[in-house]
Parts: C-alpha cells; structure tokens; sequence
C-alpha cells in the first residue's frame, strides 16, 4: 500500500511519531511515498525529520502558535488575530490547494494525518474519496471516558475545536493514549499506544550524573539559569530550539544547552537521572519507557491536559517554572507508576497500527 503523510510541524512529537510509523510501514512491505508538513511561523524543520523520512517533503504555511513576551506561553487573542487576516487567510486557501493537488497527484491508497487541521478543511473544499486516518494524542478529547479536560475554559473549547476540525471526514481516528480504554465506535476512534521509534525501544536507560531537560520555547531559560545559579553542583543538559544559538553552548562546567537534535536527545534521555519538560506526549512517552522521574511543566491548555494525564499514572509530577528542587525532591521517592504495564502497551503498537492502517 502507498501511504501520504500531511503532519503538524509545530514541536517534535508529531513528527517523531510520522517518523516511527513509516518504520513500522515499510517493515510490513508498504511503502510511504511523500509528506506535506505545515510550517509553523516559530519553528524550524530539524533536519533529523527529513534525514528519517528518505521521501520528498513539501512544506505548505499552517496557522501557527503567537507567544507573549515572556516567549513561554501563548497569546490566543494575538493567535487569533495573526491567523485570521486577510493575507494569512488567502495563504491558507493555497495551502488547502496544495494539499488536494499532491493528493491527487501521488494517489495513494491511505492518507495519514498527524493531528495538521487544514487536511479538515479541504473537506470542506473538495470531495476526496480515499481512506484518511487521523492520528494524535489529542483526540482523547472526544472519547466520553477520558476524565481529563472536562472543564469549559476558552482555551479548552478552542483546543477541541481543533480536534474537531482536523477530524472532519476521517475515516478513522485513531488516539494515542499512555494505557489501554475502550474503543468508542460512535466517534470512528479507537484508542493506540504511543508511537515510539524502534530506536527508543531498542535503548538500553542507565543513571548517569546529570538532569535532561527540553524547552521548546525558549523563554523559560531565564528561569532554567536563575535555578542553575542557585545549584552549580547539579549537572544539567538542556535541549532548546532557539535557531540561532550554535549546536551546543556551554555556560559552564554544569549547564550545557544543546540545539534539538534527535539522535543526541535520545542518548541523552537514555542515561540521565531525571527529565523536566513542558509536557509534550512524546518525549514523556519516551521518558516513562525508559522509566525516567518527570517533571512536567505545561504552558497551554493541551500540555495541562497532557501532565494531568501522565500524573494520574504517577508518570511525573506537575510544576509552574523550572525549579529543579521539585524534581530532585520527586526522584527521592517511591512510585507507584507500573513501567511493566507501560512498556507492554507500547511494545503493542507495531501490530495494532498496522490492523487499522490496512483494514477498512
């Protein structure tokens, strides 16, 4: 079977996960023959995305994120605004063009969907008659036994409109959860492991010396320094996407910032003592498999709902700034969280991927 892929390419976690299912595609013999990915107006494409992917990539402009001045949390009335005038409207309506023209062109069998929204609008544009399959973490919000995001805040109700919207159409929607539920047949969903790559699975985690953080907005390193000033003793490596810091800079002797990259990440993850983070469902998916303490960190409502959700199964504790002290304090406890069941799950994703990517 041939295979598109359209992917939402603000942060690392959907990409990561279009990564790992072309992995476990082409294992099976299928092949993934091109990926459209939205561009978001604050990130980079890593180049780890398309040294993975092996296959043309086309980039098309998506609604992006607008941060307020501290750079760590995001501007809905500024967002709003950005993404709605009329040059970023008519730039959208191209984009929307692009995507049914390359579908046309390539004619796959399946196209896949990573959580991009405009793939909803084109729906609405224009008739495609071919299986679409959505895929995020995200679509927990439409399964009435998900317990988290349940309140009515605007935020809330923006973040299941999205949901909404990207889904329009979907054949099948498939949402990616830290444990099992049940399948909820009414909303074409079925619930799926997290989509790790063989990689991560084939790690072998140890203890070393140091914490392992990822900021994905770059604002939070004042916080990250203040803490580190205070704690020179403490060994820290950062990941941060800042575009025009060098690949890695060393401020001293125990705080070293690294510029994302993929493979350093992982080896990184694979031997640190702890992990903080803004609460991401990837790279805690990842931690939690390598039975890593977490500290989640949360700056929109998504990533509330995220650390919520990993605190429920003891997968980490929740803070509101980078204080350290909060996880140091964390790894010297016991928990109850269950890495047996956990891994379990994820090891189970190859064969239930491949179920509901081939069977219609």
């Amino acid at each position: 079977m041939k295979f598109l892929f359209i992917v939402q390419g603000e942060g690392r976690g959907h990409l990561t996960q279009a990564i790992s299912l072309a992995e476990m595609v082409r294992r099976h013999g299928h092949e993934v023959v091109e990926v459209l990915v939205g561009k978001s107006r604050s990130r980079e494409m890593p180049a780890f995305f398309h040294e993975h992917m092996r296959v043309p990539i086309r980039v098309y402009e998506a609604p992006s994120f607008i941060f307020k001045k501290d750079k760590k949390h995001i501007d809905k009335v500024k967002t709003l605004i950005y993404n709605t005038t009329p040059l970023k409207l008519g730039k959208f309506g191209k984009s929307i063009e692009m995507i049914y023209q390359r579908i046309k062109t390539v004619d796959p069998d399946v196209v896949v969907n990573f959580y991009e929204i405009l793939p909803g609008f084109m729906h609405l544009r224009f008739k495609v008659d071919m299986p679409f399959i959505n895929i995020g973490h995200q679509y927990l919000l439409r399964h009435p036994d998900y317990k988290f995001g349940k309140a009515d805040s605007q935020s809330l109700v923006i973040l299941k409109l999205h949901a909404f919207l990207s889904g329009i159409s979907a054949t099948k929607v498939l949402a990616l959860s830290f444990y099992p539920m049940k399948d909820c047949p009414r909303e074409k969903l079925v619930v799926m492991p997290p989509l790790l790559r063989r990689e991560v699975l084939d790690l072998q985690p140890s203890e070393g010396d140091y914490i392992l953080g990822y900021m994905l907005n770059q604002g939070y390193f004042n916080e990250v320094k203040k803490w580190h000033d205070a704690h020179p003793d403490v060994k820290l490596h950062f990941f941060w996407d800042k575009e025009e810091a060098p690949e890695e800079q060393v401020i001293d002797d125990a705080l070293t910032l690294h510029r994302i990259n993929d493979k350093k990440f992982l080896h990184y993850m694979e031997q640190c003592l702890g992990y903080i983070t803004t609460a991401g469902f990837e790279s805690v998916c990842e931690a939690l498999f390598m039975n890593k303490h977490v500290m989640l960190i949360p700056s929109h409502i998504e990533q509330e709902i995220n650390a919520a959700d990993a605190a429920s199964i003891d997968g980490g504790i929740i803070g509101d700034s980078f204080d350290l002290s909060l996880l140091l304090e964390y790894m010297r406890q016991k928990r109850d969280f269950d890495n047996d069941a956990f891994r379990k799950w994820v090891f189970s994703a190859e064969e239930l991927f491949m179920k509901e990517l081939t069977t219609f």
